[in-house]
């Protein structure tokens, strides 16, 4: 399936933050590939996030920085300004809000661009928005955040479901144990997504870098970004 092998491990993460440098410096020491989603209108933007009751920074990667940050991962669009798409009515801001990204990040990164993530948590998209994205060719593929908790591959690629956010701890683990040990005839893929600042919000930098260690370097799985994946 993938170089001949019937596994696959791809994360994505969300929002361009300061914290994804961190981050990729754990992927990166472990051999692995990450999709980053970023919303090319609040580049360089400073702020704040709030949650649960824990402050952290959210800042913006800097648009001169995204070709050297992200140079060895896959950029994909978020779209320009981070509006959940469900609640968007009209259709041409809809696509004005992914087409556009698109060519700003490929502009930046030097990658084309060929991917997204919807923005938003809860209901962040709609059958109607992914239909409408596919039928105007803007991207090949668009993830949402609802978890499958299996490693079935998405049947379609504009409602894209990962595997597991990768704050969920317990879950994470155990998918890790159960994916690890599979001897699969078919393909199975292992999909974790989430945003780098989380792990500020939790502590848990040392538990991503655990469970980074856990999943890399075994010779019967592909490694790969989501396009390296999903459109092979």
């Amino acid at each position: 399936m993938w170089n001949g092998k019937m596994k696959a491990v791809t994360f994505s993460f969300d929002d361009g933050v300061t914290q994804d440098i961190r981050l990729i410096r754990i992927f990166n020491k472990f051999s692995l590939k990450c999709t980053f989603n970023i919303n090319s209108e609040l580049l360089g933007l400073n702020g704040e996030i709030v949650r649960e009751g824990e402050r952290v920074s959210h800042n913006k990667i800097r648009p001169e920085e995204v070709r050297k940050v992200y140079s060895s991962h896959e950029v994909a669009a978020h779209t320009l300004t981070h509006p959940n798409l469900a609640e968007l009515t009209d259709e041409s801001e809809i696509l004005r809000q992914v087409t556009e990204d698109k060519k700003n990040l490929s502009a930046l990164s030097g990658q084309n661009v060929v991917g997204m993530a919807y923005p938003g948590g809860g209901v962040n998209y709609t059958p109607e928005v992914a239909e409408l994205l596919k039928r105007n060719n803007t991207v090949s593929y668009a993830r949402t955040t609802v978890a499958t908790y299996n490693f079935s591959l998405p049947k379609n690629l504009f409602t894209l479901h990962p595997t597991v956010h990768m704050i969920e701890t317990e879950k994470l683990f155990a998918l890790a144990d159960e994916f690890l040990a599979a001897d699969p005839q078919e393909p199975m893929l292992f999909y974790i997504w989430g945003h780098s600042y989380e792990f500020d919000i939790h502590n848990t930098w040392d538990t991503a870098e655990r469970f980074c260690e856990k999943i890399a370097g075994h010779s019967d799985i592909f490694y790969g970004t989501n396009a390296e994946i999903l459109l092979k």
